[in-house]
């Protein structure tokens, strides 16, 4: 059975900007990854069909291991779907050798204008068993409160 899990968040900019900050590599690096991660991209492509390869490093890799390596999660992400200010759709595949973290995960980014911000969710859908729901929760709402403080901060 496929697992979903959500976060989401208010964030005070427009959605245009916040769409804007999910489709640029340097902005990705700076917020998607979340506490206690840094992340950097590898092959940009941001188009439909096209994607990105990320790879994380745990700051701290003693508290617990990566998928990919003791330190590292690395994870190969196509864009199935972009919608100017409105949607991103990405397919996430990790890169691990325990099959908990097989398969493919999808991830969609809504953006919905609220008052004087953007609402937004991210929902992923069929989630490897690998990895812990609250765990992730907990990582979704973490890149989300970068995302927030990143594009209210270029304001």
């Amino acid at each position: 059975m496929s697992r979903t899990d959500r976060a989401g968040r208010v964030i005070a900019a427009s959605p245009a900007t916040v769409y804007n900050a999910l489709l640029d590599r340097a902005s990705l690096e700076a917020w998607l990854p979340p506490e206690g991660m840094r992340g950097r991209v590898e092959h940009w492509d941001p188009r439909p069909g096209g994607g990105f390869r990320m790879v994380l490093t745990y700051l701290d890799p003693t508290g617990g291991p990566g998928k990919t390596s003791a330190a590292t999660d690395v994870v190969d992400i196509g864009f199935a779907e972009l919608v100017p200010a409105e949607r991103v759709v990405q397919r996430a595949v990790f890169e691990a050798d325990d099959p908990a973290y097989a398969g493919t995960m999808t991830m969609t980014w809504h953006l919905v204008a609220a008052g004087g911000g953007t609402e937004v969710t991210v929902t992923a859908v069929d989630v490897p068993a690998g990895i812990g729901q609250a765990d992730h929760e907990a990582g979704l709402a973490s890149s989300l409160a970068n995302l927030a403080s990143y594009v209210e901060t270029a304001r």
